[in-house]
């Protein structure tokens, strides 16, 4: 068995099953070259490039041509997801890293291969590339079975994921838009010469999601995880939950979730240690950095700890005064964050400590990426509960959550209105469910997902924190079915695809730009 606890990621498996970072033909088909086939002929290579695809989830520039200081894989689309929300206030542009994201000024820079949009597409169908080379070696693959099915349930989980985060990223919210247009599915080793698809809907890509997480599921059950980084059945159930609850299928998310939380990982009340420990006992994912693999500055924990210096003093993430005053005093996740004077000297915000290095002298250690934790399942089946019809169950299961965050909590709210507003208080239990959410999650998950898959609206103002830049008052911020919250596709795959249309720059629907899938591409 391989001690995967010291194994140097395999670089040489991104290397051989990378995408092309060719700006002229990004497409969708996401690699140029098959070299690293030779690898799949047994289990030990199938594991290499594996592990390959998994340093990919912290490895920083190379899904981008410009800005790689902003690109290292989830955490940054995390960051990127909580920043266009209303919770997470950025004080200043600083170097720039993620400002954009912030202010919302990235859409229009589609023909630029430096940012946004060219950087998560480029990253998830890299991804999907990977994986489908694996998955295609399922039935000539040598070796035991078991290694076999681990391998292939890594691969199919993978792709779920990737196609989960994509749509949430280039398509409106499943909900309300299930047979509006997402993104192409490939499910078949490409090259740079393989044909151009048409975006699938909602629907399609949701489907597709769902048949690979099953698959995932299967071929994983009893399966003992090798590495943190790796996915095993507890695993990929959480992302079968986090798939069923965008698409409102609550009682699937409740079982899923009910069996991510069932194995050794447990809640605790120990919140306050950095989130730099993919080790720590809550931690169901992520991925363990070792210091020969570790960077400095173009990592997610240097854009949040001010104590690091650069990105993250001279742009301080910060939580809204409206989310900080929703915590009471007793909630040990307060401490997370602190009122004080920010970088210019006079301006006053409630700055976050939750993330931090474990030696700010040396960030090649102690920083970790985490990817999915224990709380994150255990509200999500409170919601679920809530939304199945065992409302006594929610209460229960939210009750006992906050035992470990909060002495004497006690809800005994009941109902499931939200307000059209996320500011809008309604006093449900649904709502403090949520709440709860938005506290325990802030910085780990994307806020603007939960936004959208709520059909909510949300406002920023400077009583909250928001600096003039931030507030953004052109954009439909209130109204669930804008598109100011949906990437737009880069022109490298517009242009290299004749089948693909492009989203809206600006807030609607206009001329050829839009989500109907009666729009023509070539007009």
């Amino acid at each position: 068995m391989i001690n995967m606890k010291k194994i140097l990621f395999a670089l040489i498996a991104i290397l051989a099953l990378t995408t092309s970072c060719n700006q002229e033909k990004l497409n969708t088909n996401p690699t140029d070259r098959v070299s690293g086939e030779f690898m799949l002929e047994n289990t030990n290579g199938g594991l290499m490039a594996l592990n390959g695809t998994f340093r990919f989830f912290w490895q920083w520039g190379s899904t981008t041509t410009g800005n790689y200081h902003q690109s290292f894989g989830p955490q940054s689309y995390a960051l990127m997801g909580d920043l266009m929300g209303e919770d997470m206030v950025m004080a200043a542009q600083g170097n720039g890293w993620f400002w954009y994201d912030y202010t919302y000024n990235v859409k229009s820079r589609y023909t630029s291969g430096a940012w946004r949009s060219y950087d998560c597409w480029n990253y998830y169908y890299t991804l999907i590339s990977n994986v489908n080379y694996i998955i295609a070696a399922q039935e000539t693959m040598q070796g035991a079975t078991a290694d076999i099915n681990y391998i292939m349930g890594n691969a199919y989980a993978l792709r779920a994921y990737a196609y989960h985060y994509l749509a949430m990223t280039f398509a409106r919210s499943y909900i309300g838009h299930e047979d509006r247009l997402s993104v192409p599915i490939f499910t078949e080793p490409t090259v740079a010469g393989t044909e151009g698809k048409a975006r699938a809907t909602n629907r399609e890509v949701y489907a597709q999601a769902v048949e690979d997480i099953n698959k995932a599921c299967q071929l994983l059950d009893g399966q003992k995880q090798k590495h943190i980084s790796h996915i095993d059945m507890y695993v990929a159930n959480g992302i079968k939950a986090r798939i069923a609850l965008e698409m409102g299928d609550y009682a699937t998310a409740l079982a899923s979730a009910k069996i991510a939380v069932s194995g050794s990982k447990k809640l605790t009340k120990d919140v306050n240690k950095g989130f730099n420990n993919a080790q720590a006992a809550d931690v169901l994912w992520g991925a363990e950095v070792i210091s020969a693999q570790g960077t400095t500055n173009p990592q997610f924990l240097a854009h949040m700890d001010i104590a690091f210096g650069g990105y993250g003093k001279a742009a301080r993430k910060c939580c809204s005064a409206w989310l900080y005053d929703q915590i009471d005093a007793k909630d040990v996740r307060k401490a997370w964050w602190r009122y004080e004077t920010l970088e210019d000297g006079k301006t006053k915000g409630y700055q976050q400590y939750k993330f931090l290095f474990a030696n700010v002298s040396d960030p090649t250690t102690g920083a970790d990426h985490i990817f999915m934790r224990i709380p994150e399942m255990v509200l999500t089946i409170a919601e679920c509960q809530l939304r199945t019809g065992d409302e006594a169950g929610a209460k229960a299961t939210l009750n006992d959550f906050m035992s470990y965050r909060q002495d004497g909590y006690n809800c005994t709210k009941s109902g499931s209105k939200l307000g059209t507003l996320t500011t809008d208080v309604t006093g449900s239990l649904l709502e403090e469910i949520i709440l709860q959410r938005r506290i325990e999650l802030w910085g780990e998950y994307g806020r603007i997902y939960d936004i959208k898959r709520l059909r909510q609206g949300f406002a920023r103002t400077t009583a909250m924190g928001h600096p003039t830049q931030g507030l953004r008052q052109d954009l439909e911020f209130s109204n669930p079915e804008t598109f100011d919250w949906v990437l737009t596709i880069p022109s490298a795959e517009i242009d290299a695809n004749k089948l693909m249309v492009q989203n809206p720059l600006g807030s609607k629907a206009e001329g050829n730009y839009g989500d109907d899938p009666a729009l023509n591409p070539a007009q």
